[in-house]
């Protein structure tokens, strides 16, 4: 078995160059070697020493103890945080009112029996990973941890609704709103249930809440496929869970803090203004006054983005990227951006870690120039400097803003680009497929007042803009559409084109401001 650098397998996607590439590195590549877990089902105390991944006094060990249920014999782990695990809990904290990562989605039942059967085995796949058995607790200790529960019971509240309320779902989504309503992270697992029956009806309604601290998109996709196995009596084929704690291994005794503060001062240093898009500024919002578009955008699009991706030997994502690059800089009148981008986070994960549960996922910021240089040589370096951002994954990115020339308090960028890849299963709803259950839709949300996700459903892409008022989220993802087919346009006609001069205005709302708005003639 081989190992190979991330940046290397992004950067060297023909076959033959990578086997090249690896001939010329090999035994270059160490693993992270993970310390084992020290405390054991008979373990009668915990000591600092038997903690590996974080450094606590005894007297911070014996408050993390009085905080769980049945103390020492119901801890299995206790470990540090990873840094966006970090960064969410600040914003939980931040947010006075309600909770800008948590998320909601609501589903409906044939009847009672299907709803209890479809809870007994999210049980099962709770009691299977270590993550959905986690809670969290910073009062009185030096730095936050995590700590795994051996038991973790699901939190299912049964409430009744107004039968002269309006529709059930909109009563329950009313009064488990994120917006105003928080749950305690220090009782695991960070998963809550509300079910109601549906007034004048035998379904069931269900919304349940899970914080963004133990999930991010894969978390989902896993979760749906256990619950599907278990429910088909196909839980013995599932495979065995991997730990979460090889992630926080990965980031705590991976790249050093020296390596990353380089990298992130050769990228960021003459940086020394923030890039707000639309004088969007707020980034410690809890995600109230933000609305959502979604955008399926044209099959002949996707189809010539692909093709030229094939044909400069690059991803799909880095055009996606250099295209919201081009959003970010007309948007804010600045040609040197920095906007954030959601890394997967799995890459050096260790065996696995494509089916393990837990937030894996990072934001770091991705510095582009939209100057004179050719489209086609913009590509090939937003590509390369994603390449190279994969070594970083595990960063923090509190470490990235301290590198820059902004200075705090002041945010080093309020965009955000999410680009995912999404199973066409979970398009419709991650219980699709399963019988006597319906998907009534679900929220995400971000502290970012600017934030675009481009779905890559494998033959299809889908935007989904979420953007703070005054500004229209279906307005951003025409100019994102816009920006995509300029990119194609130039790339197949005339690659030389300053990446700078790809317009971004939709034909209709170009005219509106030209045209519409100067026609000022009065009597």
């Amino acid at each position: 078995s081989l190992g190979v650098k991330v940046r290397t397998l992004f950067a060297r996607p023909v076959l033959a160059d990578l086997a090249a590439s690896l001939r010329s590195h090999l035994g270059s590549q160490h693993a992270v070697a993970v310390p084992a877990n020290l405390i054991t089902a008979e373990s009668r105390s915990i000591t600092p020493q038997m903690l590996p991944l974080i450094e606590l006094t005894q007297g911070e060990i014996d408050r993390i103890l009085a905080t769980v249920p049945g103390g020492v014999g119901n801890i299995q782990d206790i470990y540090a945080l990873s840094p966006l695990q970090d960064g969410i809990l600040f914003h939980h904290l931040l947010a006075r009112q309600g909770d800008p990562y948590l998320l909601v989605s609501q589903m409906a039942f044939a009847d009672r029996g299907v709803l209890d059967r479809y809870l007994a085995a999210v049980q099962r796949v709770v009691d299977r990973h270590d993550i959905l058995r986690t809670s969290f607790v910073w009062e009185g200790l030096s730095r936050a941890a995590q700590v795994v529960w051996r038991n973790a019971p699901l939190n299912v509240t049964e409430v009744e609704l107004d039968g002269s309320g309006g529709p059930g779902h909109a009563q329950l989504r009313l009064r488990f709103d994120p917006r105003q309503h928080r749950i305690d992270l220090g009782r695991a697992p960070l998963l809550r249930f509300v079910i109601a029956r549906e007034p004048g009806s035998a379904r069931w309604l269900l919304l349940q809440l899970q914080h963004h601290l133990i999930g991010d998109h894969t978390t989902l996709e896993v979760m749906h496929a256990e619950v599907k196995a278990v429910l088909g009596g196909r839980d013995h084929e599932l495979a065995a869970p991997q730990p979460f704690r090889n992630l926080v291994a990965q980031a705590r005794l991976g790249v050093g803090t020296k390596a990353h503060e380089e990298f992130f001062r050769g990228l960021l240093g003459d940086i020394d203004a923030p890039t707000t898009p639309f004088g969007l500024s707020a980034v410690h919002g809890d995600g109230c006054g933000v609305h959502e578009a979604h955008r399926r955008l044209p099959q002949a699009l996707n189809a010539r983005l692909r093709s030229q991706a094939r044909r400069l030997g690059v991803s799909l994502a880095s055009l996606c990227h250099l295209a919201w690059g081009q959003v970010v800089a007309r948007s804010s009148g600045r040609e040197q951006v920095v906007f954030g981008t959601v890394l997967f986070g799995r890459m050096h994960g260790g065996a696995g870690a494509d089916r393990t549960m837990g937030l894996f996922i990072n934001t770091l910021p991705l510095r582009l120039d939209l100057d004179g240089t050719g489209v086609e040589a913009s590509v090939r370096t937003t590509h390369a400097r994603l390449a190279e951002l994969l070594a970083h994954e595990h960063a923090s990115l509190a470490l990235a803003q301290r590198c820059s020339g902004v200075a705090a308090p002041a945010p080093l960028f309020s965009a955000l680009l999410n680009y995912r890849h999404t199973a066409p299963a979970l398009a419709c709803g991650p219980d699709a497929g399963l019988g006597g259950v319906e998907w009534l839709g679900g929220e995400e949300r971000t502290n970012y007042p600017l934030t675009l996700s481009v779905d890559d459903f494998g033959e299809a892409l889908g935007l989904t803009a979420q953007v703070a008022e005054p500004v229209s989220a279906d307005r951003v993802c025409g100019y994102m559409q816009r920006a995509l087919e300029q990119l194609a346009d130039a790339l197949e006609q005339a690659p030389n084109t300053p990446v700078r001069e790809l317009d971004i205005l939709p034909s209709a709302e170009r005219a509106y401001l030209l045209e519409e708005l100067n026609r000022t003639a009065a009597p």
